[in-house]
């Protein structure tokens, strides 16, 4: 299938799958005019993707993970044990980064809090501040 239905079946951008061509996620075959042709496998591939993502991974470790995951039929699952520990690598920035997010939001939310209520307060506490 050419990309266009690949695109359509997947929900997925044609830009979005040259990009994962481009990251090692696709391997599409080339006609001799230079078209791709994708295999009925690359469907669920580009599906597996699109999980993988959405659970907060990069390109980079999809690549590295994606041949060892294992379709359940209720979901993706590693299908190598050596997978785990770097699932759980990646389960651990993926917290980082929400702890830091959740400081930022608590420090934003007491600069908000510290501004007057009214619009008419706000003016005057302004330009005493200024």
């Amino acid at each position: 299938m050419r990309i266009g239905e690949l695109a359509r079946r997947t929900g997925v951008s044609e830009r979005s799958l040259r990009y994962y061509e481009e990251q090692g996620l696709l391997h599409p075959r080339r006609r001799p005019s230079g078209y791709r042709v994708f295999q009925e496998s690359d469907v669920d591939t580009v599906r597996h993707v699109r999980v993988l993502l959405s659970a907060g991974l990069g390109t980079a470790t999809i690549a590295e993970v994606l041949p060892c995951m294992v379709d359940t039929g209720d979901g993706l699952a590693p299908g190598c044990p050596e997978l785990v520990a770097e699932l759980n690598r990646e389960r651990e920035r993926i917290t980082s980064a929400i702890t830091g997010l959740t400081s930022a939001r608590t420090l934003l939310d007491q600069v908000i809090a510290a501004a007057p209520a009214d619009d008419a307060a706000y003016g005057e506490w302004v330009a005493a501040h200024a």
